[in-house]
């Protein structure tokens, strides 16, 4: 229950972020603060919750290790693995705010 309502306000935070980056429909001076505003605070958000995965992985990844050194190779190549396609998403993020910021120039 804990998880579907965070993902619920996760969900409304990110739309209402959204909903602060387009509002603006005039010049460069006419809205490019919220606009910038709404930028930085997605790239905060994005690089928070890569940041909080990555972490839960390495610690996952040193727990697995620690209970089966055998397997620590395996082990370790999901973990690079794992943490390319989160670092990815962040990356992800962070050229949508690029391209939201060029765009609102």
């Amino acid at each position: 229950m804990r998880k579907i309502i965070l993902t619920a306000l996760n969900t409304l935070m990110l739309v209402s972020i959204a909903a602060v980056a387009f509002a603006a429909d005039g010049g460069v001076s006419s809205g490019f603060g919220l606009a910038a505003a709404g930028i930085a605070l997605g790239i905060g958000v994005a690089a928070a919750g890569g940041s909080m995965g990555q972490g839960a992985a390495i610690k996952a990844a040193c727990e697995g290790t620690a209970r089966n050194p055998d397997a620590s190779g395996k082990i370790s190549q999901s973990l690079i693995l794992g943490l390319a396609f989160i670092e990815s998403l962040v990356i992800y993020a962070l050229l949508v705010a690029l391209i939201l910021l060029f765009v609102k120039m």
